[in-house]
């Protein structure tokens, strides 16, 4: 076996090593598991469904919170929606988020800024930090909402009037309290 023959063996010994490492080093990361992992909020599927999905199991609204979920609507651009965990409020129409999948593919980001710029300040419309350009951009995204890991107040059915006690008074009428 010459030099050459031995070079080329090596080199491919070695590209082989490094293949079957490197998948246990890199982690790929589509924002739904990424979301569902970091949030403790248990929904499957797309993240387009997750929204559905949250009624009647946990909590819904259009005020941020800490560890909450921004669900992003589907759209041309973003067939299959956005998730994104709040990771602060740094005020009631300004963010931090955790996400995934967003400036490079498969990649993770902690901490990016995300304002709302709805006419409403319901969060329906929404500019997320972009990396490639360092900043938010020129695009808005529509935004359903943000998804609570317990059941909250925002969206839950209002309690239907409740009696506690009642009590006859002297004139035959009686009382509810």
């Amino acid at each position: 076996m010459n030099f050459k023959s031995l070079t080329v063996r090596f080199a491919l010994v070695l590209s082989l090593g490094l293949m079957t490492a490197t998948p246990a080093f890199a982690q790929f990361w589509q924002c739904a598991p990424y979301a569902r992992q970091i949030s403790g909020i248990e929904i499957h599927g797309n993240a387009n469904t997750w929204w559905g999905q949250a009624a009647g199991r946990y909590g819904r609204g259009h005020t941020p919170r800490v560890g909450a979920v921004l669900a992003f609507a589907a759209s041309s651009r973003m067939p299959l929606g956005h998730v994104a965990m709040v990771s602060e409020v740094v005020s009631e129409r300004e963010v931090l988020l955790t996400h995934a999948n967003w400036s490079r593919r498969g990649g993770v980001e902690r901490d990016v800024r995300a304002i709302d710029v709805s006419e409403a300040g319901d969060w329906s419309r929404v500019k997320v930090w972009y990396g490639p350009l360092g900043g938010l951009g020129t695009s808005a995204y529509a935004a359903k909402g943000f998804i609570y890991a317990d059941r909250s107040e925002d969206e839950q059915a209002p309690l239907a009037p409740m009696t506690m006690a009642s009590a006859d008074t002297s004139y035959g009428d009686t009382a509810a309290f």
